[in-house]
């Protein structure tokens, strides 16, 4: 399956995996709303259905936004300086640019006509404030729609409270059958016991129960799971005695919220001891997880590894777990409100601690196995493997900086994921996460050492060539002095990256040179000698010596067949797509970058997309394609302007492209290239991609 380059105009809403009931005027309200103001806050207590209203509403209206509804969960997100990042990201952007987060945003978003769904925001109501009134500001015809448990206090907000259901009696005129907490509890109960059928010897006992609950969507739901074991009359005999309990008082003076924690205290009760502790200790969890996370997590003497599966299966059945299973696998995910009890009864315990620093060593771990094996020829599965984990990771990471004595973890956690950073579309973030490592741990050590070219190959990333250059330097220093003569090796590689960025090309392959030499005889090909070979290559075309690069790149992908080596081979496609092209052999430079595009689409390399997009509309060109190249460069234009420095400030890049328009204008003449050009400038990143590969458009 290919992953998408980039971002896709349809959006990101996820799917709707239960049905939804009522809610009808609720619902109208906020599309009147929403069609009146920018910004819409959808407000109410936890397990009232604020999110799944608001993924309703969304999967209603996304045919009036053109370019998409797209929908970024902040549920579990900790750190308020990451809101920015989590939302670029939601939303497929891949800046890697050093400039401000909130600034690539707000250009993105531009003109774009589109809704942008901001879930759970109370635990981050100021930062994202901040960023909701600056994205409205730029962006004239986005809309925007939050969750929070409260308002975000702008002073443009629509605010609209999302009240628990309609229970039976609050309208004496309607029909039991017809109310909206007696058709979700049928309908979930349907779910449970295939044959429950609502009827007129149990309406009454669920409209009880309905009442019992307050409308509370998420308790209606999980009282309905008892019915794998017991009957409604005996579910509201045992609800009432709890509240009787609880409240010590008429049910018209129980509060909501305690209304909440009660059903989720019963279900909590209802579960067996060994599911309680499971689920206190899955709170630790970012998002979703796999179960071998969950039985290194969470086992020990009181809770045995193979114990988990069942426990696991048995949350499942009960409504406290969520399952998701797709092409890459069966993952699973604490509900909100639930994560936030489990939370609370970890802390009871006094194991949050212990969690969390089993949480990070587990996803440590997983980073150390995933880098070992990035260039192999599993590298889809890690790349995609490691984008789910992205919410764990950036848990276990903020884990490590904050506790004292565990920042030097931060480094090599950081450092061992290079690949995701530079490969997968988290550059910008990566970036701000090793400074505050390096901040934290100014010691000079070998795993400091690997934490600054990791830096630096960020830094090369965003087109930060001078960033990139200080930190390979000052790497190049330490691992002198420390004894690392690995780094000192690729220090020097990345030293040459900054230099070919920069069009020194002397400097570049003298360095690129010395770090081939060091590295042919390591079994670690990447990132140290492949890329360097490709580089090596990119310099000997821009002087000239074009048949000692091919030769160079033939044996990298030579060597990328063997290893099964995708990300570097698609660069080795297209600048050896580039050597051809110099040649005079367009047809062949035409496969070579076709080739390159098409491997591009399983990784989310949106910057070496548009450098692969520059070489396909040159050799377009040169093929007088005209229209084709024409509209690819402004596919670029609008492109670049959202990831990122245009071709990465390299001049040898700059250069080609100048000769290129100047090719098209010649060909055309000015005023149907640029009218070529100017259709271009709406095709998003996959569409670009589309047209150049033509009739070669499916995926590899």
């Amino acid at each position: 399956m290919a992953t998408p380059t980039g971002w896709r105009r349809e959006g990101n809403l996820p799917a709707e995996l239960t049905s939804f009931v009522g809610r009808t005027r609720l619902l109208a309200n906020l599309k009147r709303h929403l069609s009146e103001s920018r910004l819409v806050t959808v407000t109410g207590i936890g397990g009232v259905g604020k999110s799944r209203t608001v993924l309703r509403l969304a999967h209603q209206v996304r045919s009036q936004y053109p370019d998409g509804v797209w929908f970024a969960d902040l549920a579990r997100l900790q750190d308020a300086g990451m809101v920015k990042h989590t939302i670029a990201s939601a939303l497929g952007i891949a800046d890697q640019s050093s400039r401000a987060t909130s600034e690539s945003l707000a250009e993105w978003v531009g003109t774009r006509d589109m809704l942008l769904i901001i879930d759970t925001c109370e635990h981050l109501v100021q930062g994202c404030a901040e960023l909701i009134n600056e994205l409205l500001e730029a962006a004239p015809n986005l809309k925007v729609l939050a969750t929070s448990r409260q308002s975000l206090h702008l002073p443009y907000e629509h605010v609209v409270p999302v009240p628990p259901l309609q229970v039976p009696g609050d309208d004496p005129a309607e029909n039991l059958f017809a109310n909206e907490s007696v058709q979700l509890f049928a309908a979930r109960a349907g779910g449970v016991v295939p044959d429950f059928v609502l009827d007129e010897e149990n309406i009454g006992s669920v409209a009880e129960l309905c009442r019992r609950l307050d409308g509370i969507p998420l308790a209606i739901e999980l009282a309905a799971v008892r019915l794998r074991a017991l009957s409604v009359d005996q579910i509201l005999a045992l609800l009432t005695d709890r509240f009787s309990l609880l409240a010590g008082a008429s049910r018209t003076a129980l509060p909501r919220h305690k209304t909440l924690r009660a059903a989720i205290g019963w279900s909590h009760e209802l579960c067996e001891p060994a599911e309680r502790l499971l689920w206190a200790r899955l709170s630790v969890f970012a998002g979703d997880f796999e179960l071998d996370a969950a039985r290194f997590v969470c086992s020990d003497s009181r809770l045995r590894a193979e114990e988990i599966t069942d426990l696991v299966s048995g949350l499942v059945e009960k409504s406290i777990l969520l399952i998701r299973s797709n092409h890459a696998g069966v993952r699973y995910k604490l509900i909100d409100t639930l994560a936030e009890y489990g939370e609370e009864w970890l802390d009871k315990l006094g194991e949050t601690e212990r969690l969390r620093q089993r949480h990070l060593e587990y996803y440590l771990s997983l980073a150390l196995r995933s880098e070992d094996a990035w260039s192999g020829p599993r590298q889809i599965y890690w790349f995609v493997r490691m984008r789910q984990e992205h919410d764990n990771v950036r848990m276990a990471l903020e884990h490590a900086l904050r506790t004292p004595g565990m920042s030097a973890l931060a480094l090599t956690l950081l450092s061992s994921l290079w690949f995701m950073w530079v490969c997968c579309g988290f550059a910008r973030e990566g970036r701000v996460y090793l400074e505050r490592a390096l901040q934290a741990n100014p010691g000079y050590s070998k795993e400091r050492c690997k934490a600054l070219w990791v830096l630096s190959y960020v830094c090369s990333a965003q087109g930060d060539s001078v960033g990139a250059l200080e930190a390979a330097e000052k790497c190049s220093t330490e691992a002198v002095r420390v004894g690392d003569s690995r780094a000192v090796i690729l220090a020097s590689k990345m030293q040459g990256t900054a230099a070919l960025l920069q069009g020194d090309l002397q400097k570049a392959s003298a360095l690129l040179g010395v770090a081939i030499e060091f590295n042919t005889d390591n079994k670690e090909l990447n990132p140290g000698l492949l890329p360097a070979i490709v580089e090596l290559a990119i310099v000997l075309t821009s002087q000239g010596e074009l048949y000692e690069a091919e030769s160079l790149l033939l044996d990298c992908l030579q060597v990328c067949r063997e290893r099964g080596e995708l990300s570097v081979s698609s660069y080795a496609h297209w600048a050896l797509s580039s050597t051809r092209l110099q040649t005079g052999r367009a047809d062949a430079a035409l496969e070579n970058a076709q080739e390159s595009l098409r491997i591009k689409r399983h990784f989310h390399d949106t910057l070496g997309t548009l450098i692969a997009l520059e070489t396909t509309a040159r050799i377009y060109t040169a093929l007088e394609e005209v229209d084709v190249a024409s509209q690819l460069l402004g596919a670029l234009q609008e492109n670049w302007r959202t990831a990122g420095l245009p071709m990465l400030g390299a001049p040898f890049l700059q250069l080609e492209h100048e000769k290129c328009v100047k090719e098209l204008e010649r060909l055309m003449g000015d005023e149907a290239y640029r009218a070529a050009f100017t259709r271009g400038t709406n095709l998003d990143l996959d569409e670009a991609t589309i047209l150049a590969l033509g009739d070669n458009a499916a995926s590899p």
